[in-house]
C-alpha cells in the first residue's frame, strides 16, 4: 500500500524523524508553546508523543510482520494511544502536580524568620536565607527602616516588593529564663 507515493515504511520513517525534531524543539522551546491548563489532549507532549509512538510502531511492525498495512496502522493506532495515556497518567499528571508542590510565594514568606549571610548595609542590600519546606531559599533583603544588620543576625520578613524582602533585627521571645 502506498499513500502519497511513499511507500508505508517511508512515511512510518518521516513522520518519526519530524515528530522527533519536533519533540527535540519542544523541549528547547516549550514553554513558549505552553498551553497552560488546557485539555490534557491538547498538550503538545501527549501529541508529539503520540505520533512518535504510532510511527515507531507502524514502522517495526512494516518491517517485522506480513501484516497489512491497514490492520499495521490500525495496531499501531492502538499501541500509541495505550502507551500515551501511559505516560500521561503516569508521568505527566504526576510531574505536573509535584512541580507546583515545591513552589513558594513570596507572600507565602511573611513573618518568617531568616538569617543574614550577607551583612545588609544602611539604605543598601543584603542577602537573607530562610529554610522552607521546599529546601533553603536565599533573597535579596534590604532593612524595613533602611538600618543595618550585620551578618548571622535573625531577622523577621515584615514586607516583599519587588523581589526584595523587607526585614527587621528579631529577637525570640523567651518564656520564663529560657531561650
Amino acid at each position: 500500500m502506498e499513500l502519497f507515493k511513499l511507500a508505508m515504511e517511508q512515511l512510518y520513517m518521516y513522520t518519526l524523524i519530524i515528530a522527533g525534531a519536533l519533540t527535540v524543539l519542544y523541549v528547547f522551546f516549550g514553554d513558549v508553546a505552553d498551553g497552560g491548563d488546557a485539555l490534557p489532549f491538547l498538550n503538545p507532549t501527549v501529541i508529539l508523543a503520540f505520533f512518535t509512538l504510532a510511527a515507531a510502531a507502524g514502522y517495526l511492525l512494516e518491517i517485522g510482520t506480513g501484516w497489512s498495512s491497514l490492520a499495521i496502522l490500525g495496531v499501531s493506532l492502538a499501541i500509541a494511544a495505550f502507551l500515551d495515556f501511559l505516560l500521561y497518567f503516569f508521568v505527566l499528571l504526576p510531574l505536573s502536580s509535584a512541580e507546583s508542590s515545591i513552589a513558594y510565594t513570596e507572600e507565602s514568606l511573611l513573618g518568617q524568620v531568616a538569617r543574614v549571610i550577607i551583612p545588609i548595609p544602611e539604605n543598601g542590600y543584603g542577602e537573607v536565607v530562610m529554610e522552607t519546606y521546599g529546601g533553603m531559599i536565599a533573597k535579596r533583603a534590604t532593612g524595613y527602616d533602611n538600618e543595618a544588620i550585620s551578618q548571622d543576625e535573625q531577622v523577621l520578613i515584615i514586607d516583599v516588593k519587588d523581589n526584595t524582602l523587607y526585614v527587621r533585627a528579631y529577637q525570640p521571645v523567651s518564656f520564663g529564663g529560657k531561650k
